[in-house]
């Protein structure tokens, strides 16, 4: 106490005091719900408990109590799952009726096959959410989006559903080049990297709503804005847009999810390293070029580029290096978005290769049969379940 205090103290006499200190006693029993016509006993036992009951509510509130959740962050280059590291021990299983959500989508298939998936120690798998034409999402002869169905949102809210119950994160991909060259809606397709006010359109319509709606969901591990941009540029059948455009476009999206909500993580499936490195024809959507068209938010969060052995000759074998040898920035998470599964490796030794050098995931194409190369089950789970074994508190680092 101050030396005032002190003073004051000695100056109100010893009946001053004794009158403030029952006050107080009083004041503290008021507080404490009262103790009139209880004895000693019953009136110590009940502020024991208040006490523990305090106790105990501090540390259910605490911070390192917090319940920690599926969320997907990253931290030091690497994916995280409350703090703890998260490898993407993942598969595509792109579609089952394409076109499925708005279409014809199957909550029983995607429930069975989710099922098996997480038995063989899958936790990730890429799904595409839109294929081509307009099926969910509307366009408008000018480019714009019209209309997003009830019956798209409603399939898709299906699927975080039983992607939630399974315990398999999320990887959407939100267009593919397949709609750029698609019959009766490509010049539609097109206008929105073309064109601005279409481009507009569909970010504040799709994308944004897409954001707002599963941006929250604890097995969302990020967003991908399309599949294999590079055959929109090259091909002539999907219209052979400029690079810089497909830039901006995946800028002005990229930075629309980060402002909607900053912890949603996006990347771009980008077909060919020489289009995600600096290394051969520059990386499209580097941080340089994605700030140029975008600002600040528009900085994708990993990349997820793809490997068929056509690449080898030229670009070399991703998973027999680092990321960094393969000529991607080591500042980012780094997966590799496709493999398939009839490579000439053992599809088991790819996984562990890939994971001993330092790459943050590998998702084969594709766990069921919708093309070429996909339904080589016995493959798929022998690799899966391999790096599950090597490594199962990276797979599920808050348990299976």
């Amino acid at each position: 106490m101050r030396k005032d205090g002190t003073d004051n103290m000695k100056a109100m006499g010893k009946g001053a005091i004794a009158l403030a200190m029952s006050m107080t006693f009083l004041f503290l029993s008021a507080c404490a719900g009262g103790t009139a016509g209880k004895t000693d006993s019953e009136t110590v036992t009940e502020t024991a408990e208040m006490t523990e009951t305090t106790k105990t509510t501090e540390t259910e509130v605490g911070p390192d109590m917090e319940e920690i959740t599926p969320k997907v962050t990253i931290e030091n280059g690497k994916f995280t799952v409350g703090g703890r590291e998260l490898f993407i021990n993942g598969v595509n299983t792109p579609w089952e009726n394409w076109n499925d959500f708005g279409g014809n989508y199957s909550a029983v298939f995607w429930s069975s096959h989710f099922k098996d998936l997480h038995e063989i120690g899958v936790n990730a798998s890429r799904v595409w959410i839109n294929c081509n034409s307009t099926v969910g999402i509307k366009l408008r002869t000018d480019g714009a989006v019209g209309t997003v169905t009830e019956k798209h949102w409603q399939d898709v809210d299906s699927l975080f559903k039983i992607a939630e119950k399974n315990k398999i994160y999320l990887l959407p991909t939100l267009l593919s080049f397949d709609h750029f060259k698609s019959p009766d809606s490509a010049e539609m397709w097109r206008k929105i990297v073309t064109d601005d006010a279409a481009r507009k359109s569909y970010i504040e319509k799709y994308v944004v709503p897409f954001t707002e709606r599963y941006g929250e969901s604890p097995y969302l591990l990020g967003i991908d804005l399309m599949n294999e941009p590079d055959w929109v540029h090259e091909n002539e059948e999907c219209g052979q847009l400029s690079l810089s455009a497909l830039s901006k476009f995946f800028a002005e999206c990229t930075a629309a999810i980060h402002e909607t909500n900053p912890d949603v993580l996006v990347t771009v499936g980008v077909g060919i390293i020489k289009y995600n490195s600096d290394k051969y024809e520059g990386n499209i959507i580097s941080d340089t070029v994605m700030k140029r068209y975008g600002g600040e938010a528009a900085c994708v969060d990993f990349y997820s580029t793809h490997y068929y052995e056509w690449m080898k000759p030229w670009f070399g074998v991703p998973y027999t290096t680092s990321p960094v040898g393969f000529g991607l920035d080591a500042g980012k998470p780094c997966i590799i978005g496709e493999i398939v599964a009839d490579s000439a490796e053992n599809l088991a030794g790819i996984y562990e290769k890939a994971y001993k050098n330092g790459w943050c995931g590998v998702m084969e194409w594709a766990s069921n049969n919708v093309s070429k190369h996909a339904d080589n089950w016995d493959d798929i789970a022998e690799a899966t379940r391999g790096i599950e074994a090597l490594i199962p508190e990276r797979v599920f680092p808050l348990g299976k």
